[in-house]
């Protein structure tokens, strides 16, 4: 599993505008909708999926990390896409270590994508366990060096 697997570089987001947990969410399921990823249609049902993942218990990691993977699954999605998205004022996301969430990653996925879905959740937490990974994510200047960044560490793998 590598990040171009789930990934595009229309779907990284260098500069979120959201100040809340609700808002990063929202902003970042939108950028699905948007480039047609996903249908349109299918924001509520989506959303909804997102949002009861979240009250089940939050996916910010803690630990010091800044990150947050919110992820559902949703009959209407093709596979497992992604997007990234980085905020760089920090978003209070419930994380266990009360820390506010700058770099974020969301997945979704059908039923059947189930397996692949984990192999990315995996993929994602063991790259973000390397402080250098994500002081370069928070460094970058714009979308172009993000995408560059992760193809770059896809590439060592």
């Amino acid at each position: 599993m590598l990040f171009k697997d789930f990934l595009t570089p229309e779907r990284i987001l260098g500069d979120l505008g959201a100040t809340t947990k609700s808002e990063a969410i929202t902003e970042l399921a939108e950028s699905f909708f948007l480039n047609g990823t996903i249908n349109p249609g299918l924001r509520e049902g989506v959303l909804a999926a997102l949002f009861h993942r979240e009250e089940i218990q939050s996916t910010a990691l803690g630990q010091g990390f800044g990150m947050a993977i919110p992820h559902a699954k949703h009959p209407g999605v093709r596979g497992l896409v992604g997007v990234f998205g980085r905020s760089r004022e920090g978003v209070d996301f419930a994380s266990p270590d009360g820390q506010p969430v700058h770099l974020f990653f969301m997945l979704l996925s059908n039923r059947e994508s189930a397996n692949r879905h984990l192999e990315a959740l995996a993929y994602i937490s063991r790259k973000f366990r390397n402080r250098e990974f994500r002081n370069c994510l928070l460094r970058a200047v714009n979308q172009a060096q993000i995408a560059d960044f992760l193809e770059d560490s896809d590439n060592e793998e």
